[in-house]
């Protein structure tokens, strides 16, 4: 099958685009006019001169109650959304992948901005459209290098943002006979001198050095999310979603100057500028209607200003001919889509959110169409209601003609008097008042409503016949159930267009930032490589639902942590069944749930939990190692004491008894002297001689 030529390819997309432009403005285009009408509260155009002209608000009051509870839901924590890993080894590129999704939405786009416009188009319009693209924002700047060594030139040259302008080479030192660009050191006077020093075993080796000037390329570029108008949104009738989708497409006007600075000719472009229908469409009338009248306005003196029709198209065509349509990304300028680029594309830029989907349908239901008749109800109740008060307190009156004086009847006045020539000529015309009928009417449409959207004074806790309810459950259940439509429609748009969201931002990570990036998130500064994540993730939208299911949640919380904190203290922090890092999950879960969208300000992560606990169980392991060598060297001190006390023990007792025996021995050699001596006494001789000498 042969490649498909131009005008064969041209014709397909003149084709997609008038099916699309069609389908828009017979489908859309009037009721989405109509429907903001509704949201501002114009008047309907069946107005009657000198009737009540109140318009209700029920689209706005509606759309107006549910917003502040989604963002709420989706703006509660700051990771909107949560990358899971499938497998175990994937855990910490889930997580990096987590923190940049979500930083580049918060912090790189206006994340709030961004999708409150999304969330409220939705609401409004049947579809809110977000296009998510990496915006290449490259800045080209002129440098200078001096006197580089070859190997400084070389690390320069290997920057692949560097391109050179021009390069030139600095010979020093000593060059023999004579040779130009020689320098010669201070010290040489004469010629002897140059002679000396010129001989081969006095040369001095030469040195290269390298002036360069480059271009460097600083590309700044970063993914963006940008809100599409849905009037600028067109897609084929029979698009089931927007994965599968034969043609989608964004048709805007851009001025001619900024195509230029996009790299396109600017002949080119200005040969196609001028006025685009899109200006004309209802939706853009209506939406600045406030603004002043008239056709927009272009400066004649300044071409690059002028409008410029552009649309991006992507759709699914064989264009080179293997049989396999292909999704392309195609550029034409004008109403007569000038093709100014067709490349294959891998990925449809768009993520889109419908409150209420319709099976087998693309863009599904809108909050706004379905109280749009409960206004003009409500609002032609309300008319008829106060058209009759005001005919109730100024009532006509019959007068039979020529009996009354007219000039007196028409001065009212308290206290006024009426001439008529006789008694009864004047009756008062009774208008019946509808104010009982009327009053339950609108609440029926109340009602109505609160079925339809869960809207109700009861959701908003100012019901009194509700708050009045002799139990607490009996409130909570009626609360709850008021707000299951808007958990619902939050659940609808966490499963379809924010998980598009976090897939297209990580996807334009990975193939556009090609160096490693440094971001700062929760006060630290943490290095992500987003190149290294070719992981496949499931991805979880975290949605907190409802004020009944969080009051729920924060108790069932905090009996958790106090189960936690028992075994913990119980059983310690290496117990089996719960770890320090689940409790501080917890924990986390507590402040998020209670408005804080940082629970570090409170408490470390669970991470640097376990990275802290780690940190003590090497302390302690080592510490007690230590213990356990100072225990033995205790021990062995204590019996070298033991020891040394058993011997000094048994000297001493060896001493005591040796004294002991010395004082016996002793003790008997006097008793035996003094036995001596008295002998000597008994036989009466002369002892004076041999007693012993003081």
């Amino acid at each position: 099958m042969p490649k498909m030529d131009d005008n064969t390819f041209k014709g397909l997309i003149d084709d997609h685009m008038l099916d699309a432009v069609n389908y828009y403005d017979t489908e859309y285009s009037a009721d989405r006019a109509e429907t903001l009408d509704f949201y501002l509260g114009e008047p309907f155009g069946n107005e009657v001169e000198d009737r009540s002209q109140v318009v209700a608000t029920e689209v706005s009051d509606t759309i107006e109650y549910i917003m502040p509870q989604l963002m709420k839901i989706f703006q509660s924590t700051d990771k909107f959304a949560r990358f899971l890993p499938r497998q175990q080894e994937d855990t910490a590129a889930a997580e990096q992948a987590t923190d940049l999704v979500n930083y580049v939405i918060n912090n790189e786009n206006n994340g709030f901005v961004s999708m409150y416009n999304w969330f409220k188009d939705a609401l409004l319009f049947k579809v809110g459209v977000l296009k998510v693209f990496f915006d290449e924002d490259i800045e080209t700047v002129e440098e200078e290098y001096k006197n580089l060594t070859e190997e400084e030139l070389t690390i320069l040259l290997e920057d692949d943002d560097i391109e050179v302008i021009s390069q030139s080479i600095n010979e020093m030192g000593i060059i023999n006979d004579g040779q130009e660009g020689i320098e010669l050191p201070d010290e040489i006077e004469d010629v002897e001198d140059i002679e000396e020093i010129t001989q081969p075993e006095n040369q001095i080796p030469l040195s290269i050095s390298y002036d360069v000037e480059v271009k460097r390329r600083k590309n700044s570029g970063r993914t963006k999310i940008m809100n599409v108008p849905p009037e600028e949104f067109l897609f084929s009738r029979r698009a089931v979603s927007l994965d599968t989708a034969d043609f989608v497409a964004h048709r805007t006007t851009m001025k001619v100057g900024d195509l230029v600075n996009d790299g396109y000719d600017y002949d080119t472009v200005l040969q196609y500028s001028g006025y685009a229908d899109i200006e004309n469409e209802m939706e853009v009338q209506q939406r600045f209607q406030d603004t002043e009248s008239g056709t927009k306005s272009e400066s004649k003196n300044d071409p690059t200003m002028h409008d410029c029709l552009v649309t991006e198209m992507y759709l699914r065509a064989d264009y080179d001919g293997d049989g396999i349509p292909e999704l392309r990304r195609v550029l034409t300028i004008g109403e007569g889509n000038f093709i100014l680029e067709n490349d294959p594309f891998d990925h449809i830029p768009f993520c889109i959110l419908s409150p209420i989907l319709m099976p087998h349908r693309m863009v599904g239901r809108s909050v706004a169409e379905m109280v749009k008749d409960l206004q003009l109800i409500k609002s032609t109740v309300l008319r008829q209601m106060l058209d009759n008060m005001y005919l109730t307190n100024n009532s006509r009156v019959g007068v039979v003609e020529g009996q009354v004086n007219l000039e007196d009847l028409l001065t009212a006045r308290p206290g006024g008097i009426v001439r008529m020539r006789a008694p009864g000529m004047v009756q008062q015309l009774s208008v019946p008042q509808i104010g009982a009928s009327g009053f339950n009417m609108l609440e029926y449409i109340d009602q109505v409503r609160d079925q339809r959207t869960g809207f109700s004074k009861a959701s908003l806790g100012l019901d009194p016949k509700v708050l009045q309810s002799t139990t607490a459950s009996a409130v909570q259940s009626t609360m709850q159930g008021a707000q299951l439509k808007t958990e619902m429609i939050a659940r609808v748009f966490a499963e379809t267009g924010c998980k598009d969201l976090a897939k297209l931002v990580l996807l334009l990570c990975q193939k556009h930032m090609m160096k490693e990036k440094t971001i700062r998130i929760r006060n630290e500064y943490v290095s992500i490589d987003p190149r290294a994540f070719d992981n496949e993730f499931d991805i979880s939208v975290e949605v907190g639902l409802g004020n009944g299911k969080q009051e729920e949640k924060m108790a069932m919380l905090l009996q958790v942590a106090g189960k936690q904190e028992q075994l913990l203290q119980t059983l310690g922090f290496n117990n089996p069944i719960v770890k320090p890092s689940q409790y501080v999950n917890t924990l986390a879960k507590i402040v998020e749930m209670a408005g804080f969208k940082d629970s570090q300000q409170f408490f470390n992560s669970a991470e640097q939990i376990d990275q802290i606990l780690a940190q003590q169980q090497q302390q302690a392991s080592q510490q007690s190692s230590v213990s356990a060598e100072f225990e033995i060297e205790r021990q062995k001190l204590q019996a070298d004491i033991a020891l040394e006390r058993e011997k000094m023990l048994l000297e001493l007792q060896l001493e005591r008894e040796k004294i002991q025996q010395q004082l016996l021995l002793r003790r008997e050699e006097l008793q035996a002297e003094l036995d001596l001596r008295q002998q000597k006494l008994n036989l009466g001789g002369d002892i004076s001689t041999n007693l012993p000498r003081s």
